[in-house]
């Protein structure tokens, strides 16, 4: 099993950067593909983006496509979310999952999560 621990998550005017940060513990990391999902406050947990095994190939979700760039490091055990061109609507709690099966996005598709970290966009 993995474990998986976000951070980098904070507050941010419109228009600015944040990094994320999701570090895994476990040895079925290498296997895994990774994705980022975002939670708006009163809305339905969302798929973000998602990267392969190998980091060769990447999937995005259309708000987000041109602006956030996801990534990962097998060595450090490591996927990264680097998020440009920040909007208020991207205000939301920002959750790290993977699974070992075929790069997906959906929320039921993920076998583990990490614990989430916030994110907030000011107008």
């Amino acid at each position: 099993q993995v474990q998986l621990v976000e951070s980098g998550g904070g507050l941010v005017q419109a228009g600015g950067s944040l990094r994320l940060s999701c570090a895994a513990s476990g040895r079925t990391f290498s296997s895994s593909n990774m994705a980022w999902f975002r939670q708006p406050p009163g809305k339905e947990r969302e798929f973000v983006a998602a990267i392969v095994r190998s980091g060769e190939f990447t999937r995005y979700a259309e708000s987000v496509k041109g602006r956030f760039t996801i990534s990962r490091d097998n060595a450090k055990n490591t996927v990264g979310l680097q998020m440009n061109s920040l909007k208020p609507e991207d205000t939301a709690v920002y959750y790290c999952a993977g699974r070992l099966g075929p790069i997906a996005t959906s929320i039921h598709e993920y076998d583990y999560w990490g614990q989430g970290t916030q994110v907030t966009v000011s107008s």
